[in-house]
């Protein structure tokens, strides 16, 4: 593989949070991307903790996921096949420190396959079309397919902060009573956080959340906040994309309205 092409399959790394949970054949529109925000290698979790205040026993908040990305060329552009553990297992952490990604790649007959995780859902429920989800073992770990995302221009895949559109067919709840983290933009749009990651921090849990505001490098004008919901919010739609971020500690969020 070329050097230019193994970047590129790097820096994709990045989406793959962006279209957990989502509808099948996504796409992106991509802007500009630094390298440093491709995803890192794997570590070992801490166990995670919750802020949510009212704990409901079917809620997925977090539940902690792994993802295998297998990306390869086509006319159109790179093409990543998103598996996903939840809610089939908890991607254990032996199992998952020992993977083997090449393998899976040859396995699988494409080009690369990404590790990403381990992460852990904020949202309580996610509303999907599951008709065309498929379940596969990948390097020993049972994982669902949920998305297909086609990159047309893999040169300018996201920075941190920067909005990817994402057309997931998904709708995700954040129930009254929980905790919720948000970005708020200069021009006032606001994202909720969707997932948080230990891919960056290993040791970073949920409650460490509520005041990592300081910790992240925010664009001029940003701001970052907490808060308990006094009622249920629902972020996407069904029928229409989001729009997704990422901040520099790799934990995703997606615009509110």
């Amino acid at each position: 593989m070329s050097r230019s092409l193994s970047r590129i399959f790097l820096v994709v790394a990045s989406l793959v949070t962006l279209a957990a949970c989502g509808g099948g054949d996504d796409e992106t529109t991509p802007t500009p991307i630094d390298e440093d925000s491709a995803a890192p290698a794997a570590t070992e979790s801490s166990v995670a903790e919750s802020t949510t205040t009212a704990v409901v026993a079917e809620s997925m908040r977090g539940k902690r996921y792994c993802e295998f990305l297998l990306l390869a060329p086509t006319d159109g552009g790179i093409v990543a096949t998103v598996y996903n553990t939840f809610p089939l297992n908890d991607c254990p952490a032996d199992q998952w420190a020992s993977i083997d990604p090449p393998a899976v790649a040859q396995a699988e007959g494409v080009v690369l396959a990404l590790a990403n995780g381990p992460r852990y859902w904020l949202m309580d429920e996610v509303g999907r079309d599951t008709a065309d989800v498929i379940t596969k073992t990948l390097s020993g770990i049972e994982m669902n397919r949920y998305a297909t995302v086609t990159i047309t221009d893999p040169k300018s895949v996201g920075n941190p902060f920067t909005p990817q559109t994402v057309d997931r067919k998904a709708t995700f709840m954040f129930r009254a009573g929980s905790t919720i983290f948000s970005l708020t933009a200069p021009d006032g749009r606001r994202f909720v956080m969707q997932s948080w990651s230990q891919q960056r921090d290993p040791n970073l849990v949920e409650s460490d959340l509520a005041g990592l505001g300081s910790r992240l490098a925010l664009p001029a004008g940003w701001t970052y906040a907490s808060e308990t919901l006094t009622e249920d919010l629902v972020v996407g739609a069904d029928r229409a994309p989001a729009q997704v971020l990422q901040d520099d500690l790799a934990n995703s969020y997606s615009l509110v309205g």
